[in-house]
């Protein structure tokens, strides 16, 4: 993760720490974490993760995804 880059993940209180370790994220960097309400969107992304995990896709998988989204988004504004 460079520093130009904004990184946006989606994760529970309990597993921030060992996500920003998996980002390599280092302990003195300074990060700012958003909470989000409990609305409909929320419930929403809750749903859809379970849909995402019952396929059998992992964490990785879905950045692999999004990163491949992300490229061919790119490609195609040329």
């Amino acid at each position: 993760m460079t520093e130009q880059e904004i990184e946006v993940v989606e994760t529970t209180a309990g597993q921030v720490a060992d996500v920003l370790r998996r980002l390599g994220v280092s302990e003195e960097r300074m990060v700012t974490v958003m909470i989000e309400p409990d609305n409909w969107l929320s419930r929403a992304r809750q749903a859809s993760r379970r849909l995402v995990i019952a396929a059998g896709l992992s964490d990785d998988d879905i950045d692999r995804l999004i990163d491949q989204a992300r490229i061919e988004a790119q490609s195609e504004r040329g």
